[in-house]
């Protein structure tokens, strides 16, 4: 984890609160949909899977074939070649999933859901770089927060990268309905639709750094929850 330079809050006031007594009971449920933990570490996922084109239309993936060659590493830029190297790939429901390394965005999740994933799909498989995408998103490898700042930036939700201790302070508090932000003065994470992306193999049997999707963690104890607001 890097100092950064700063992010861009999403500020939120709270809801009013309701009486309990006017509320139905199934509005009184957690106001979050996407699971932040779990005691299960496999990723394997054999459904169905989709890619949404350059002009748009969504068409079956077809993985590349082993041994076919690939283009240069492009330091994570999201746009341009590094865009067309890693494919924007979909499938059906409200939760992200694992496939061939790379996070595959729900279809019922709202755009800027799908933007936060595909985003974070740019970076995967370069290395932990201390202080990586803090003095530019453009990084040839990235540190815990570089790697949320990167997603979220995808997304349009921040303009400038922050540290792990910013990130303490972004956003609205709490679980989000889509997004979760862990983090501390030392570390930070992310979880989306159901996938956490992260650069510590904590709880995750592969043990490989830098930025990846993993499982969900079984407890995030000691971290500050964040969500960006709305989501």
């Amino acid at each position: 984890m890097a100092s950064g330079t700063g992010g861009v809050a999403a500020a939120g006031s709270p809801l009013q609160a309701h009486p309990k007594a006017r509320i139905a009971p199934a509005l009184l449920a957690p106001p979050h949909a996407a699971p932040v933990t779990s005691r299960a570490v496999s990723l394997a996922y054999t459904g169905p899977v989709y890619m949404k084109t350059p002009t748009g239309e969504v068409v079956p993936y077809q993985p590349a074939t082993p041994g076919a060659p690939t283009l240069p590493a492009t330091g994570g830029s999201p746009v341009g070649v590094a865009a067309a190297i890693k494919p924007q790939l979909l499938v059906p429901g409200s939760r992200a999933r694992y496939v061939n390394g790379l996070a595959a965005a729900p279809m019922g999740a709202p755009a800027v859901i799908q933007q936060i994933i595909w985003a974070g799909d740019q970076i995967i498989g370069l290395p932990y770089i201390y202080g990586g995408g803090h003095s530019s998103f453009v990084s040839p490898g990235y540190d815990c927060s570089g790697t949320v700042s990167f997603a979220l930036h995808g997304a349009s939700l921040l303009s400038t990268p922050a540290d792990s201790s910013e990130f303490m302070a972004w956003g609205s508090h709490g679980i989000g309905r889509w997004v979760a932000i862990f983090s501390n003065p030392g570390h930070a994470y992310m979880t989306v639709a159901g996938l956490r992306l992260d650069t510590s193999a904590a709880d995750d049997p592969s043990n490989q750094q830098g930025p990846r999707w993993r499982p969900l963690r079984s407890g995030n104890d000691g971290y500050t929850v964040r969500h960006p607001l709305g989501l």
